[in-house]
């Protein structure tokens, strides 16, 4: 973490022909340069190195074939602990060639798999449909079976002397058809059947015990056997055409018992025959699945690099020779001496006989900003990030936020026992950090909280130092150093009796009595006000001016950062025409306010305590020019007033109109100043030894602006500088009355949750300790059960996410407003490290 982001310069990248893979493959490891776009109108399909991305994504199709088959078969894929690196490229095409070969085993034994499996399916229903049938037959004898239900047919009357049908004598001959048919689909079959038909078949059916497999959907669903009789060709070929319809299995009906045990016997052999095959097959295929999953990882690595490192080789441009490769990266100044080295690395791994190096060119655009951070302070960069990224080279409020923020959390949720528990938590995730990445949970909430480790164990920590200050445990106090007050010097001067006692309710201990009060607790609040009626008032009070004083320091704070952001850009104006008013707008009010509370709590004891004037009165007579009839807080305080809003009055002014009327007088009144200037400096240093760079060094320190000299083409527009900074104004001055009162919501938040821990303790773990006899003892373990849950999840997680989101805010806009833009871009280097995996993403790695 530092102060402002890395100074960053724009670098040439001269790779020599057959060493630039290899280049390219060094700083993808070390993550040190971001690459620009040397093509911009050059589209993505008519770059050099397409068919090589092409390739690449060949090999992801054919890696994401591998890796759901591995899945299927519940195969783990063996992670390295170091990634490997890419591979030369000559090694591309034996990888692809290994791919293929895989693919097409794999292809082949899976489609071979799926015809012994549809076989198997078609056999075992075909056994079914066998033995179903066979109990419609057998039920009862085939005249008994059909002949009663012929009567349905309109020509099926019996002749009495040849015992034969109408539709028997027509030459209508009597046929079966059988098969299977989903369960859900049976009553529409059924009715088409019907109605097509008009009555002229018997459909009888059975559901199948066992559930069948669908090879298509991979769905498992119910089916039925059923049989169809029907007289005659025709009905036939509409029946079968139904069944069609309705993708039903059609099998071969036998036509006696004899051939029915034949097929059955048959049947049963070639089951058993192809289960033997099946499970031959399955071997065969974990075997080749698993020596696949051995080397997956590695390939999936080694492709994903290779793409990357063509996908930048597309973006550098060729020279006139096409020998070389030109590309152009912005790098931080320190690793410049690192880039250089994985060039010198790459050029010794090619096969260039010229190495490639590196040259820095000047350039007029605005760098991207990096800041350097590590795992303790990535979670606080990622708050401040959220809000925007730092203009380059801008004041970072990151490192200020790992004390501010935390402190601000606390403050709002202070609680010695709740920040325990949070510390202990975090503390835990931190322990055990190295598992928990291993484990690479796909929990969204729980990966949010396991980033946020150090954060959660600094808001801990604070927590536990607040709770101290508030002497506030689970809404309990601690008298570790015993209270300063006593109840015995009361009695001790007459001043209550055992009567005073029991004849009056409520007891008011008086300071001013001797005795009574031996001097503050020693650190945070005395115990004894947990006892007392008029607590909160007190801590209302107390919380209420602690919010305004720890407010304005902080808003103070955010306003002279600014200042290191105006000598940096070389904007000296700045200090003077917005630093200066802001600050001192900003103190002479609410700086002022801040004074009469300390003044107010040391220059009033208990014993004058009566006679302390209101701060809020006199405040807003500050304001309106009154408070005569009112009792002064010091002497001279009415003259001092008038005087600090005197000042604050005539800053809004100067902040409105300073700095147009500065940028406007420089553009139009300073340019004659400015070239007898110049041409003074020239002379001067022409005589002394006839050097001409020093001229600029000396610009630097008569402060020039570095802004609005790199801003110098554009026109100069005075109306829209005054209009920013009109609104900037307005909404400084205004905001330094909303962000104040603001700030009070540290006061509110700690009260609602102190009142909630309370009323948790009071209406929970009260009523278990109120139980008095053997019993109470075996119900005070469920009482503390829900008094646990419900204080992990109301105070810990719902207070919790509240006092953060509320901290979150106070530094966005009440401290960073003061002086973090926030407009820049992000630095984001070719890193192999940081590339997505679509396979990750996928659940498949």
């Amino acid at each position: 973490m530092v102060f402002r982001s890395e100074e960053m310069c724009l670098a040439q990248l001269f790779l020599q022909s057959g060493s630039e893979y290899d280049c390219i493959s060094e700083l993808g490891e070390l993550g040190l340069v971001e690459f620009r776009d040397l093509n911009p109108s050059v589209s993505s399909f008519q770059r050099r190195f397409v068919s090589e991305i092409k390739r690449c994504e060949e090999m992801e199709r054919i890696l994401g074939f591998l890796l759901r088959e591995i899945q299927k078969a519940k195969i783990a894929v063996p992670q390295e602990d170091e990634s490997p690196l890419a591979p030369p490229p000559r090694q591309v095409l034996e990888i692809m060639e290994q791919l293929q070969r895989l693919e097409m085993e794999l292809s082949e034994v899976a489609k071979n798999k799926d015809k012994l499996q549809r076989n198997l399916l078609e056999l075992t229903e075909y056994t079914h449909m066998l033995k179903i049938t066979r109990t419609f037959i057998h039920s009862r004898s085939r005249h008994e079976a059909l002949g009663p239900q012929y009567e349905e047919f309109p020509t099926m009357e019996t002749d009495s002397a040849t015992g034969s049908t109408g539709m028997q004598r027509l030459g209508a001959k009597l046929g079966f058809i059988s098969g299977l048919i989903q369960r859900v689909k049976v009553e529409a079959f059924e009715r088409m059947l019907w109605r097509v038909c008009k009555g002229y078949t018997i459909l009888s059916y059975t559901e199948v015990d066992e559930s069948l497999a669908d090879l298509d959907t991979g769905e498992i669903s119910k089916s039925v056997v059923f049989l169809i009789s029907f007289w005659g060709d025709q009905i036939g070929h509409k029946v079968q055409k139904i069944c069609d319809c309705y993708h039903c299995h059609l099998y071969p009906h036998p036509e006696n018992d004899e051939e029915r045990a034949d097929v059955l016997d048959s049947l049963r052999t070639r089951i058993q025959d192809l289960n033997n095959v099946l499970h031959r097959t399955d071997d065969y295929l974990r075997q080749v699945l698993q020596k696949a999953a051995e080397s997956a990882y590695t390939w999936v690595v080694q492709v994903k690099k290779m793409k990357a490192i063509y996908h930048i080789l597309n973006l550098c441009s060729f020279d006139v020779t096409n020998k070389c490769l030109i590309a152009e990266v912005w790098c931080p100044v320190s690793d410049l001496a690192n880039l250089r080295g994985a060039l010198e690395k790459g050029s010794r791994k090619g096969d260039a006989t010229v190495p490639s190096f590196v040259n820095r060119i000047p350039s007029s655009d605005t760098p991207p900003t990096l800041l350097r951070s590590n795992k303790f302070t990535t979670g606080f960069q990622s708050i401040v990030e959220a809000y925007g990224v730092g203009d380059y080279r801008e004041v970072s409020p990151a490192p200020y936020t790992i004390i501010t923020f935390p402190f601000l959390f606390a403050v709002m949720f202070g609680d010695l026992g709740h920040g325990v528990i949070m510390s202990l938590f975090a503390l835990w995730m931190v322990l055990t950090e190295k598992n928990q990445k291993k484990k690479r949970s796909s929990n969204e909430i729980w990966m949010t909280f396991f980033h946020g480790r150090y954060i959660i164990l600094m808001m801990g920590l604070f927590s536990i130092y607040t709770g101290l200050i508030y002497n506030d445990c689970f809404s309990k106090s601690l008298n570790i150093f015993g209270s300063g007050w006593s109840v015995k010097a009361m009695f001790t001067n007459q001043q209550w009796t055992n009567k005073t006692v029991q004849t009056n309710a409520l007891l008011t201990l008086d300071p001013n009595v001797s005795g009574v009060f031996s001097g503050p607790y020693p650190f945070g609040i005395d115990p004894i006000w947990n006892l007392a009626v008029n607590r909160l008032s007190f801590l209302n009070s107390y919380k209420m001016k602690m919010s305004v004083i720890v407010g304005v320091i902080h808003m103070s704070f955010g306003v002279v950062l600014s200042v290191f952001n105006h000598l940096h850009f070389r904007q000296k104006f700045s200090v003077y025409l917005l630093f200066l008013p802001e600050l001192l707008f900003l103190i002479c009010l609410f700086g002022y306010l801040v004074f009469m509370i300390l003044y107010k709590w040391l220059a009033f004891s208990a014993r004058n305590s009566s006679q302390a004037p209101s701060i809020l009165i006199h405040f807003i007579n500050m304001f309106v020019m009154q408070g005569k009839d009112v009792t002064p807080l010091y002497p001279g305080q009415t003259g001092l007033q008038v005087f600090l809003l005197l000042i604050a009055v005539m800053c809004v002014p100067v902040l409105l109109l300073g700095k147009p009327l500065y940028l406007y007088w420089q553009q139009r009144g300073g340019k004659g100043l400015r070239r007898r200037r110049g041409y003074e400096r020239v002379r001067r240093v022409s005589e002394d030894d006839g050097s001409i760079t020093s001229i600029h060094e000396e610009d630097e320190e008569e402060g020039f602006d570095e802004v609005t000299s790199r801003e110098a083409p554009k026109q100069f527009d005075f109306a829209d500088v005054l209009l920013h900074q009109a609104i900037h104004t307005i909404e400084f001055c205004l905001g330094c009355i909303s962000n104040t009162a603001s700030y009070l919501r540290l006061w509110a938040l700690s009260l609602a949750h102190a009142q909630l821990s309370e009323v948790l303790w009071a209406m929970v773990m009260r009523l278990g300790f109120k139980v008095t006899t053997k019993v109470g003892v075996v119900f005070l373990v469920p009482v503390f059960g829900l008094f646990a849950m419900l204080t992990v999840s109301i105070l810990l997680v719902m207070e919790g996410l509240s006092a953060f989101l509320h901290a979150l805010r106070l530094h966005w806009v009440e401290f960073q407003n003061k002086f973090y833009h926030g407009t820049g871009v992000k630095f984001l280097p070719f890193d192999f490290s940081q590339l997505p995996s679509v396979f990750e993403q996928d659940g498949l790695l």
